[in-house]
């Protein structure tokens, strides 16, 4: 089942993506903002790793949560 959010988003950044939809580099505000959290989270995919691993790490040397 796909997860439902909600977001306020400024007006020039709704304006700029309804204009990516009206020319046709998605079909729909759904796919647009779905392949755009996908580029975002896979250009990121490394910095995420490297903070979880040090995250890990510290976890383990202190044993804090």
């Amino acid at each position: 089942m796909p997860n439902v959010i909600q977001a306020q988003i400024p007006e020039r950044l709704w304006q700029q993506a309804q204009n990516l939809v009206a020319q046709g580099w998605a079909s729909n505000m759904q796919e647009l903002v779905n392949e755009s959290l996908r580029r975002y989270l896979e250009s990121h995919e490394d910095v995420l790793a490297e903070q979880f691993i040090l995250d890990d790490v510290r976890w383990g040397l202190h044993g804090k949560d």
